[in-house]
């Protein structure tokens, strides 16, 4: 059974039918308002009508005199306190909830009576001291007719109003839309390399800055993923062709004068690949973004095992400074181990007699310096040498066993741990390097032992 895709509606028709409907209730619901505010007013103007009328008509009862209505569409009425006529007329049509409203001078609307009727009273007092109710009523002859035609012209004028605004609403949301369109066709038709044009709105100049930007960062990336997999692709295409010619002469040529030279030619290579693609690996979490989890690690205790690690027969001798406290960083300790490894055995690869690696413990912030005594980096190389698969001799014959990817390895573990690493020399070139490997991160306060 086949899923339907749902229908997408555009921006603009979602827009248009959001304003229209909000239009509509807002409309409709002051429509209904309308409409009982015009009963609203007729009552009003009855009861401008009527107050007059009920003050004679009181006045004539306190002076004893007959009440005459004051007009022939009113209705004069005087009751005693119980509701019944003394004025020798029938009852009028006001029930007990009524009379008692009359009583205490509030005004009194019956809706049930054809037409409703509106009437004013109150409580006046006889020359002999007795007490009376006299009240005042009028039809309201028009009264629900007016509210219903009032409101049938009201909905009619919403509808045109609605649709005015649906209309309007439409075409302007269309013009508005029309700057995107025209952003979206440029963007389908771009070149690579070209950017998007810069719309004279703001809010669309901002749109398109935005992804100007990503353009350029997404170019950057593609350029530097061509750049990183070329790259790859030669550096793994050295052992494992090494390898190869290798294993394809052994296999040819059996000598087994020659097998152990073969063989330890072939897992010097292995050794090399693996390391080789161990850093690519490393390099590709990074770049997606995965991160180890962080402890507190001793930064003197690791860089004393580096050195041991790092020591060769024959090469230069390392020498560690470290301040007498402990140095705590927040870091994974591979990556402390990734770091100090690759820093120590690149300088003894290039240092003629001595590296010195120093940690530098300055207020809350943890340095790490390795020197060496070797024939230093020219100034035009110290910027790309923490670049990937770079190095400062051009030549892929790896005499001396780099792959171009240790302090690559080392920018990128310092750098997404929020610090910063960097290449200077001791003094001229040609006398030695400095490689201070950077602010290591704070220290956290080490835990409390017992």
């Amino acid at each position: 059974m086949s899923r339907r895709t749902p229908r997408r509606r555009s921006l603009r028709r979602r827009i248009t039918v959001l304003a229209t409907a909000v239009t509509a209730v807002v409309l409709v619901g002051l429509a209904l308002l309308s409409s009982r505010l015009i009963g609203s007013l007729l009552v009003s103007s009855a009861d401008d009508e009527l107050a007059p009328a009920l003050a004679a008509a009181v006045a004539a009862v306190g002076a004893g005199e007959p009440v005459v209505p004051a007009s022939p569409n009113f209705q004069t009425r005087v009751l005693d306190t119980a509701g019944t006529p003394v004025d020798g007329r029938p009852p009028p049509s006001l029930s007990a909830h009524d009379l008692r409203r009359a009583k205490a001078a509030l005004p009194v609307l019956r809706l049930e009576d054809s037409p409703p009727t509106r009437w004013l009273g109150t409580v006046a007092t006889a020359p002999d001291g007795a007490q009376r109710v006299v009240v005042v009523g009028t039809g309201l002859v028009g009264f629900h007719p007016a509210q219903g035609a009032a409101l049938r012209w009201l909905l009619v004028a919403v509808g045109i109003a609605v649709a005015a605004a649906a209309a309007a609403t439409w075409f302007a949301v269309r013009s508005a839309m029309r700057p995107v369109g025209k952003l979206r066709t440029a963007a389908a038709a771009l070149a690579p390399g070209k950017r998007l044009p810069l719309p004279e709105a703001t809010e669309l100049h901002a749109l398109a800055g935005a992804l100007n930007d990503l353009l350029a960062r997404r170019d950057e990336a593609a350029d530097r993923l061509r750049r990183f997999t070329g790259d790859a692709a030669h550096e793994l295409r050295s052992p494992v062709a090494s390898i190869r010619v290798q294993a394809e002469v052994a296999v040819e040529h059996p000598d087994p004068s020659l097998a152990q030279e073969v063989l330890a030619d072939v897992a010097a290579e292995s050794r090399r690949l693996s390391a080789l693609v161990d850093g690519l690996l490393t390099l590709a979490r990074s770049d997606a973004g995965e991160l180890p989890r962080a402890t507190s690690v001793d930064l003197g205790v690791a860089a004393a095992d580096a050195a041991v690690r790092c020591r060769v027969e024959d090469g230069p001798r390392i020498v560690v400074h470290q301040p007498p406290s402990s140095c705590w960083v927040h870091a994974a300790p591979s990556e402390v181990d990734l770091v100090l490894d690759n820093l120590l055995r690149n300088a003894v690869r290039h240092a003629r007699a001595q590296v010195v690696l120093t940690v530098l413990l300055v207020g809350r912030v943890v340095r790490v310096v390795v020197d060496d005594d070797g024939h230093g980096i020219a100034e035009e190389h110290r910027a790309k040498v923490f670049d990937r698969f770079y190095r400062v001799q051009d030549d892929r014959a790896r005499s001396s066993g780099g792959t171009g990817l240790g302090l690559a390895l080392v920018a990128e573990v310092v750098r997404r741990r929020g610090e910063s690493c960097g290449w200077g020399s001791r003094r001229r070139a040609g006398r030695g390097s400095r490689c201070p490997g950077g602010r290591c991160g704070e220290r956290p306060r080490p835990a409390r032992t017992g």
